[in-house]
């Protein structure tokens, strides 16, 4: 299947829909579109022929790519407002990278699609649980040293690569926790979405490489149309959340989508008990 011969008409509306979605909720809420993207990514690259551990293992890899081009925009306006600490990204960047290396090259490519699965629907279930909440840790001591922000990093990046986030879920509470303001730990968890997503894209697609199954359309576990696609709708999407962000009570909206997510989470557990 060649990248234009999978574009077929039904796919692109599906994908237009999903990220325009993805896009919308990154702007209201705040949040990278990962968790949203990949229990419907996985429903769709399986419908292309893909099997169904391998379809999970591509739709968090996918996920995880569009990041790379939706956190350039979210950086940008924050950037713009200087809210971006750009020392604790430059302090824990390195560790991500590191961290990212391990998960994308290392035990994503050895775990099966099914356990990935179990470990997403844990995730998004605490995600869940922390957005219902909605509880601000308290800032209890100030950032560690190079090896504890070495570490943090690694931590935060290695997460994301089992389960195709942006991080934002574990590095906002991280830095509040340490005397980080609110605003400015959304901002510089944005600007560190990015190189979480771009090195555990590069991960994935070596990883991917060698891999019996996947479709031509694809880079490694990547399967671009559907990034292509994803990408460009969220761009798209996510200023008309942002607006709407100011304008609906964002409170409900997050208990309302925390409820989306258990939902999401056990769909995933479905998915990886059901081919355990």
């Amino acid at each position: 299947m060649s990248f234009f011969a999978a574009l077929d008409p039904l796919l692109v509306l599906q994908l237009l829909a999903l990220g325009l979605c993805g896009g919308f909720l990154a702007g209201l809420l705040g949040i990278g579109g990962g968790m949203v993207l990949v229990p419907f990514l996985t429903v769709i690259i399986a419908n292309q022929g893909v099997e169904a551990g391998l379809a999970v293992k591509m739709a968090i890899a996918t996920g995880m790519a569009t990041i790379v081009f939706t956190s350039l925009s979210s950086v940008r306006a924050h950037h713009r407002r200087g809210a971006v600490r750009w020392d604790i990204v430059r302090r824990l960047a390195p560790g991500i990278v590191l961290g990212a290396a391990l998960a994308s090259l290392g035990v994503f490519a050895a775990l099966g699609g099914q356990a990935l699965a179990l470990v997403f629907a844990i995730f998004v279930a605490f995600s869940a649980t922390q957005m219902w909440l909605d509880k601000k840790p308290s800032a209890s001591r100030t950032l560690p040293g190079p090896t504890g922000q070495l570490a943090a990093g690694g931590g935060i990046g290695f997460v994301s690569g089992l389960v195709g986030a942006g991080g934002g879920f574990i590095s906002v509470p991280f830095l509040v926790w340490c005397n980080v303001t609110m605003h400015q730990a959304v901002a510089t968890s944005a600007a560190l979405g990015f190189p979480i997503a771009l090195a555990n894209s590069a991960g994935y697609a070596l990883a991917g490489q060698r891999v019996a199954g996947l479709p031509d359309a694809s880079l490694g576990y990547i399967f671009l149309p559907a990034l292509l696609v994803i990408a460009l709708a969220s761009v798209l999407g996510a200023p008309l959340g942002a607006r709407a962000a100011h304008a609906l009570p964002v409170k409900p909206l997050k208990r309302l989508f925390a409820l989306v997510l258990y939902a999401l989470a056990a769909f995933m557990l479905y998915q990886g008990l059901r081919a355990a």
